[in-house]
């Protein structure tokens, strides 16, 4: 590990620290390192987060694309990003899943350093830093949107986040959605949101998004019972993060399909 004088530490910023060894963080794509015509990256796609009375959920299908094609049926676009917040991508599968590693190393690098978590406004804003960083990649296509969502200690309620490709961020109150899907799936969400939500009721109708915005959108993927995969589902509580079970999925599912069946 290297070391560092006084005058020369980098203090508690990860990324800063990587930049420092000379070590590489998110994928550059700058002047000479254009990406090939015919590539195809693989994508990911439909990602939603809404707030309940007891905190925020977080809901992401499981599809990736590659062009017209399925390139990965069980990628995993929701993930814990400490104990109380989490993040979810939608976007360029391969710079995501790099930035959401970093995130979360940068964070537990914060609390290791400065010995309490970074504020949870802090941490939306050390994701809208790294997405900010990714813009050359994005200017060749890779793309990288995040949702940022979770509990708020200080405050006592759940808060999440919608950034666009140049890095800017922006707080919702009550729900936000991003990917291929998510005019149809926050259509749903805001048709039925009201303030006051139980856990149950957010949780059915994150699912209840999904499933339409897959109806609407090639691109996004609908729960598989015949595989087993479901989307990643959490919620993030004063208890911190907790992912829902597939069989819990797949009974919520299952009312689903059988009431637009009835319909």
């Amino acid at each position: 590990m290297p070391f560092f004088t006084p005058g020369d530490d980098p203090g508690s910023s990860f990324p800063e620290l990587l930049r420092r060894i000379g070590a590489a963080t998110v994928a550059d794509a700058g002047p000479g390192n254009e990406l090939p015509a015919e590539m195809t990256v693989p994508h990911a796609t439909t990602c939603v987060a809404l707030t309940y009375a007891d905190g925020v959920v977080m809901a992401g299908d499981r599809r990736a694309t590659a062009g017209n094609l399925i390139s990965h049926r069980s990628m995993e676009k929701v993930v814990e990003a400490d104990r109380h917040s989490g993040v979810a991508i939608a976007g360029a599968a391969g710079p995501a899943m790099e930035m959401i590693r970093l995130f979360q190393l940068q964070l537990e690098h914060y609390e290791k350093v400065e010995g309490s978590p970074l504020s949870l406004e802090g941490k939306a804003n050390q994701l809208s830093m790294m997405v900010r960083s990714n813009l050359p990649a994005a200017m060749q296509g890779m793309v990288v949107v995040p949702l940022f969502a979770g509990y708020d200690i200080r405050r006592g309620a759940g808060r999440l986040w919608g950034y666009d490709v140049t890095g800017g961020r922006y707080e919702e109150r009550d729900f936000v959605a991003t990917g291929s899907g998510s005019l149809h799936a926050s259509t749903v969400i805001k048709v039925a949101y009201r303030p006051g939500l139980s856990r149950d009721e957010a949780v059915d109708l994150a699912a209840r998004s999904l499933w339409e915005a897959a109806d609407a959108d090639s691109a996004t993927g609908g729960p598989d019972a015949l595989r087993g995969i479901y989307p990643v589902m959490a919620t993030v509580t004063s208890d911190g993060w907790e992912r829902l079970d597939d069989d819990e999925l797949a009974r919520r599912y299952e009312a689903i399909a059988s009431e637009v069946q009835a319909r």
